[in-house]
């Protein structure tokens, strides 16, 4: 992408900052933010215009205490689609898609951080610097699928959240996601994992928002039959924690929906994972995702879609093998799925 820069005039401080993260090789050659950008760049970053987010109630707020909803996409295993996330990649969904936050999913397992701890933290690091420099919030997300007892893989996840938190305490856009979808264990269990991973987060960057997860694959107990009572009888006693949601729009019913719609009114939620489809990855229902979408709008929850990705299901929104051509702005490369949300995105 290009930007039109004739005629702009700009701070020694954001040159310098440009330069430097050019040197880096977080910015692709063509990208900058200005005073007055032209099209297709933002004159300001959603960082710059909210500041380090907090949690004031049952929102997100921006540093001046404004209720503010973040929208934006997940990345899927990064050890399968790291070539779905490179510069271009993030600059498309940064000044084409005009997202707010980006969520990088590191799974603690199948081939990810387990089968090399150095390299996904490293690839973590990264990718959260490259956020960085295009403005966005980035949420780190410690990908548990399998076993359902993040308690399984906790001293891993003091090693990740620990080394991450310690190298990026001074910046003010990184939200951490402790596990992603624990399942058949209860809220008190996968509170206790809480309570041993968010200490080690908040010795070094006090002030972050973390997202903690919900019982039964992150519905608040919907998926397994319960409900959100539990969790909202005995929430964690500690503050700027938000609590996660997920769905897959043509396959979550009316309970997950109106879960999600009670439970908004009294506790912090953001919903860190969806879909158009189902969630096995096919079958996409425009209709029932409008839905959801318009009462996230309506609550101002934020949200990041599944799934960065170019593999063959209706989730991923690049083509199949797009990717690997090395475009990403526009339409063009889009599944259904990507041009849908591109829009909302944008909206």
């Amino acid at each position: 992408m290009r930007a039109h820069t004739s005629g702009k005039r700009w701070t020694t401080r954001s040159s310098l900052a440009l330069a430097l993260a050019a040197t880096l090789g977080l910015l692709s050659s063509n990208t900058a933010y200005g005073d007055d950008a032209g099209a297709g760049v933002r004159a300001r970053s959603p960082v710059q215009m909210y500041g380090k987010v907090r949690v004031c109630g049952t929102r997100l707020c921006s540093e001046s205490g404004k209720p503010v909803q973040l929208k934006g996409m997940s990345t899927h295993g990064t050890q399968w689609y790291a070539h779905c996330l490179t510069g271009p990649a993030l600059d498309a969904l940064a000044y084409d898609w005009r997202a707010s936050v980006l969520r990088v999913s590191t799974y603690a397992r199948e081939g990810g951080y387990a089968s090399d701890p150095r390299k996904f933290t490293e690839l973590a690091s990264r990718l959260i610097d490259m956020a960085t420099a295009r403005g966005m919030y980035v949420i780190v997300d410690w990908h548990t699928i399998h076993p359902g007892d993040p308690f399984q893989d906790l001293d891993k996840a003091r090693a990740f959240f620990r080394q991450l938190a310690e190298r990026h305490k001074h910046k003010r856009n990184v939200i951490y996601e402790i596990a992603n979808e624990p399942h058949h264990v209860p809220w008190a269990t996968v509170k206790r994992y809480a309570e041993a991973v968010i200490p080690v987060i908040r010795s070094r960057a006090p002030d972050a928002v973390i997202l903690v997860p919900t019982p039964a694959w992150a519905t608040f107990g919907v998926a397994l039959g319960s409900d959100e009572r539990d969790v909202v009888a005995d929430p964690l006693r500690v503050g700027n924690v938000m609590y996660t949601f997920h769905f897959y729009a043509s396959a979550a019913g009316d309970p997950f929906y109106s879960a999600l719609e009670r439970v908004s009114a009294k506790l912090p939620v953001f919903v860190t994972e969806w879909g158009t489809a189902s969630w096995t990855g096919w079958g996409n229902d425009f209709a029932k995702a409008q839905k959801w979408v318009d009462l996230m709008a309506r609550r101002q929850i934020g949200w990041t879609k599944w799934s960065l990705a170019d593999n063959a299901d209706d989730l991923s929104v690049y083509k199949k093998g797009a990717c690997r051509a090395g475009k990403f702005s526009g339409t063009g490369v889009l599944k259904p799925s990507g041009v849908w949300v591109r829009e909302r995105i944008r909206g």
